[in-house]
């Protein structure tokens, strides 16, 4: 039996939260729950629990994947087409103030829990359901795995190399974008019941959230009639704002105004980039990137990355290095905001994981959280905690 977690001190603390999501999308909007305070109970089919426990790499048997997106959780099993399990079930919506799934559209009705039957019956509990495509439209009953919102969104259509082939962005996006704004619509919520007292529903397309982070493409489109498409690592708009090749790798630089571009044609020694008449302007320099490109990297490419990256945050540039995952886990800053926490958990040992990138002057950031639920583990005791009306 896994350890039974107590909720971080948090603004959720007194929230419990259903979770009946599973994957990524869901589990991760419950997981930041979790890391605000919330109690939240996941609910689990039995035997398999979340597809996610079988999904690698796996430490002693058990899914790093799952771990790193359900920890500080509670789990139970249902069956909820059982008359038994879906008692329990509903005992414990009397008493939740958030329920959290990721069917896709119309599985809830067919289980009997949609939000009209849940709203007459619970009116203060807050709905939310983040789908591949969402409660309406001709799409809702689609499933989606997040590379098929990826592509369906845009953001592929954007991403990679000229002429190169559709590239998926190396996280899940389209999950975690609906992972956040599923999270921002349920504090939304809460804060709408605290002054009403009325639960609502919360519906979030996975699509949608794709659509939603199109940002400048959009623009882009609606000024110009122009379909945008894939720039490598490089601005659409801003010059410079690339990836440069320096004499060992490559480096960032972000100069995002005229200022900015002046002090970088300094600090590279190169007053001549800034005085040529066709990187005089943002438009001209985005007009003539490629020139731009060859012009900067050729001053670029007599010193290593190192070097480049101490003279141009001397000179106050945006700059900075292209880090792989154990750079990033070892980097200075990434540590002093306690962006690595560990989770210690009986089989596994200690396991690292990113950290709550929300930083709070009423609470505690702690470095360490919540264990992960093995499948049903906390059956017992949420059922002794429903007969004696604690939860």
């Amino acid at each position: 039996m896994s350890e039974i977690p107590v909720p971080p001190a948090g603004p959720l603390n007194g929230i419990t939260v259903i979770d009946l999501t599973r994957v990524l999308a869901g589990p991760y909007c419950t997981m930041l729950l979790a890391d605000l305070g919330a109690r939240v109970i996941k609910v689990e089919p039995p035997k398999v629990g979340d597809d996610s426990r079988a999904i690698g790499p796996f430490i002693q048997g058990k899914s790093a994947y799952f771990m790193s997106l359900n920890r500080g959780k509670e789990s139970v099993a249902l069956d909820l087409k059982l008359p038994a399990d879906r008692e329990l079930f509903e005992q414990l919506l009397a008493r939740a103030d958030v329920l959290v799934e990721n069917y896709r559209g119309g599985t809830m009705e067919k289980l009997g829990y949609g939000w009209e039957s849940l709203h007459a019956k619970y009116p203060r509990l807050i709905y939310a359901a983040a789908s591949g495509f969402g409660h309406s439209g001709p799409y809702m009953t689609r499933p989606a795995y997040d590379m098929v919102v990826q592509g369906m969104g845009g953001v592929m259509s954007l991403t990679g190399h000229p002429g190169g082939p559709p590239t998926r962005v190396g996280t899940s996006v389209g999950d975690l974008t609906a992972g956040l704004f599923t999270n921002i619509g349920i504090q939304t919520a809460l804060y709408h019941r605290e002054r009403t007292g009325a639960g609502m529903k919360i519906d979030v397309s996975m699509l949608d959230c794709q659509v939603a982070i199109l940002e400048n493409a959009i623009a882009r489109y609606a000024a110009t009639g122009d379909v945008p498409g894939p720039l490598g690592a490089r601005h659409a708009t801003i010059a410079p704002f690339a990836a440069f090749a320096t004499a060992d790798s490559h480096i960032i630089i972000a100069a995002g105004n005229d200022a900015l571009f002046r002090k970088l044609a300094a600090a590279l020694v190169r007053p001549d980039i800034a005085d040529n008449a066709s990187f005089a302007s943002n438009a001209l320099r985005a007009r003539n990137v490629e020139e731009l490109t060859g012009a900067l990297e050729s001053a670029l490419c007599t010193a290593t990355t190192a070097h480049w990256l101490d003279v141009l945050t001397e000179a106050g540039i945006p700059c900075g290095p292209i880090n792989d995952v154990q750079q990033v886990l070892n980097d200075p800053q990434v540590l002093a905001r306690n962006m690595v926490v560990r989770v210690n958990d009986p089989d596994v040992g200690e396991l690292k994981m990113a950290g709550n990138p929300i930083k709070m002057s009423a609470f505690a950031d702690p470095t360490a959280r919540g264990p992960v639920p093995d499948l049903d583990s906390d059956r017992e005791h949420i059922a002794r905690e429903l007969r004696d009306r604690l939860i």
